[in-house]
């Protein structure tokens, strides 16, 4: 291997540090097709990827970070290498957007519920029936909410 290849080429375990994917998912996006195929080392074999493989890889990590699916992972990298597939890029993202908006919905509902609950029993600690009575009924509006989500 030449000097200049050398430089630009990551081992699996450089990449994972970098990347902050494990070295067993990064195998399993190769087999899959997310990247690759991937270099290897002409005389040990071992995997070297290149500083573009790399950037990919740090893109699927964003994306898997954000809770992207292996399919969708699939259709974002296709619309990538299609260049022309700004709409679709979009499209895809904002409807993860979207998914999440939805997920930070139901957990506000879920950490007001428990607010509220523990404030009915911090009134009732404090053994004050007014404080105990209003909690009471903010924790009840909160269970509606949670029962939304359902």
């Amino acid at each position: 291997m030449c000097q200049a290849a050398r430089v630009t080429a990551f081992t699996i375990q450089e990449v994972a540090r970098r990347s902050g994917l494990s070295e067993p998912t990064l195998r399993y996006y190769e087999q899959v097709g997310l990247v690759g195929p991937i270099d290897r080392d002409e005389n040990s074999g071992h995997r070297r990827y290149r500083a573009e493989d790399l950037h990919t890889l740090e893109s699927l990590a964003c994306l898997r970070a954000t809770g992207v699916g292996i399919e969708d992972m699939r259709t974002y990298q296709a619309n990538r290498t299609r260049g022309q597939a700004a709409a679709e890029q979009r499209d895809l993202l904002l409807r993860h957007a979207e998914r999440i908006e939805a997920e930070i919905v139901a957990q506000q509902a879920r950490l007001g519920y428990l607010r509220e609950k523990a404030a009915l029993w911090e009134a009732r600690d404090r053994g004050d029936t007014a404080a105990e009575a209003e909690a009471m009924r903010r924790s009840m509006d909160a269970a509606v909410r949670l029962r939304v989500l359902r």
